[in-house]
């Protein structure tokens, strides 16, 4: 309604104005080429009040709906209304440096594809291009297994099995909710990231769908591995997320009960962004439950617990080295390779735990690392060390698809 009574003010003083120019020229050409300019077309109106009263008192019509529409506005919208008036809207809007870098290059559903936002959470892969709730385009990618580590993926076609979920959506400008297709197989799909400091994957991602769909995407890709974002090496507080409150509330019991033994459980539902934060936060200080309300407060640093004045914990102590005296390097034990049937490590795990193996399944791809032991479901858990910091890949393989293992150590 506000925008109707404005537009309608505008160009009742518009037509004013014309009118208030047609008339002078009726009177004389000078003062014709005159009105076209605002301090003169006054001057005219004063001179001959006669001939453009009518005009003048159309265009002093226009001003009431126009001050009807902008009293409206400013109480339902004065930040719209302040944009409105000091011509904000004329500037263009400043892009924000982009977080991901993304060399993609392709098209989703018959429309080009360049995504702003990438992360590779929980074993599901997103890519969107908008920002608003809904996406204007989006992929997303559902893993069979949650990811810790390096990333490696190839689905071809008429590869058999359950093959990872492809989901694509887009949201055309007449839509007020966007449409979506699933495939669970007949794609073909690249994906090999690797871990980069703090917390990204980075590599190349190749996804062509089923002519049908008019999707392909072809390049280099950069995601997040968590919700936390980094500044300077450091966690940025000012970020609103549930990990980042995570980060916060663990940091202030490490320092209030001056440990590191924190392990925090599920912070309750929790509303962002927002400026202030009531918390029952339940955790496990040093092997002991605890239980604490807590205050959060966004301030210009970023999200902090009210009242922490607590000092910084001490670092830890760099572990010791053995100084090696003699210069004659001690002989290593010669690793030996020799088999072991799936049956004696499913009947004895323990004896097993920790051993350097090597698995290999039917589809021809290895596992290397140590034996952790059996899950819950019975598969043969894997694991090995990535180094530089990358933490650790976790490999779990049904009995079924396992075809010959390797003992490493002796």
């Amino acid at each position: 309604m506000d925008a109707l009574l404005i537009l309608g003010g505008l160009l009742l003083i518009l037509a004013g104005l014309v009118w208030l120019v047609m008339l002078a020229f009726d009177t004389a050409l000078l003062w014709g080429i005159a009105s076209l300019l605002p301090p003169l077309n006054l001057v005219f109106a004063l001179r001959h009040w006669r001939v453009a009263r009518k005009a003048v008192v159309l265009g002093a019509l226009g001003l009431i709906p126009l001050v009807v529409g902008l009293t409206l506005l400013a109480s339902r919208d004065s930040q719209r209304l302040e944009a409105i008036l000091n011509l904000s809207w004329l500037h263009p809007e400043a892009q924000a440096p982009a977080e991901l870098n993304f060399r993609l290059h392709g098209e989703l559903n018959g429309q080009p594809f360049v995504p702003q936002y990438g992360e590779l959470i929980d074993g599901v892969l997103s890519l969107r291009e908008g920002q608003d709730f809904f996406a204007r385009r989006e992929i997303s990618i559902r893993l069979p297994n949650p990811v810790d580590g390096p990333v490696s993926v190839d689905v071809m076609p008429q590869d058999p099995g359950p093959q990872p979920e492809v989901r694509i959506s887009w949201l055309l400008p007449e839509q007020d909710l966007p449409e979506a297709r699933r495939l669970t197989r007949g794609y073909t799909l690249h994906l090999q990231l690797e871990p980069v400091a703090p917390n990204k994957l980075v590599g190349d991602f190749h996804l062509v769908l089923p002519p049908q769909f008019r999707t392909a995407l072809t390049g280099r890709i950069e995601l997040f591995s968590d919700r936390l974002r980094y500044r300077n090496g450091k966690v940025d507080t000012r970020y609103d997320s549930r990990e980042t409150l995570e980060y916060v509330v663990t940091d202030y019991l490490q320092r209030r009960f001056a440990t590191r033994q924190v392990r925090l459980q599920a912070l309750p539902p929790v509303n962002l962004p927002a400026s202030s934060l009531d918390l029952q936060v339940e955790a496990e200080v040093a092997g002991k439950p605890r239980r604490l309300p807590l205050q959060l407060r966004k301030g210009k640093r970023g999200w902090a617990v009210q009242g922490d004045q607590y000092p910084a914990l001490p670092a830890e102590p760099a572990p010791r080295t053995l100084e090696v005296t003699s210069a004659v390097e001690p002989e290593r034990p010669k690793i030996t390779r020799r088999p072991l049937s799936l049956d004696l490590l499913q009947g004895d795990p323990a004896t097993y735990r920790n051993l350097a193996m090597r698995v290999e399944t039917q589809r021809g791809a290895q596992a290397e690392g140590r034996f952790a032991g059996l899950d819950a479901e019975g598969r043969v858990v894997i694991r090995r060390n990535l180094g530089r910091g990358a933490g650790e890949a976790s490999f779990a393989l049904t009995p079924g698809e396992i075809i010959r293992i390797e003992l490493l150590e002796p």
